[in-house]
């Protein structure tokens, strides 16, 4: 998806998700948040970003 494309479908640059993930990982997310003095948040955003970064280069 280019960027113009992505202008196209959100008029904000944030859009959000809903999703049901495990206890254990909601935990473990939550704990690491309290560790880093982070928000639930940036700890998912960060997660996530990094995780398909890691993809793309593959």
């Amino acid at each position: 998806m280019t960027s113009d494309n992505f202008k196209d479908q959100c008029s904000d640059m944030t859009k959000e998700f809903n999703i049901q993930i495990p206890c254990r990982l909601a935990e473990r997310v939550e704990a690491y948040a309290k560790e880093n003095n982070a928000d639930i948040a940036g700890v998912v955003i960060e997660a996530l970003d990094t995780f398909l970064r890691d993809q793309k280069n593959k």
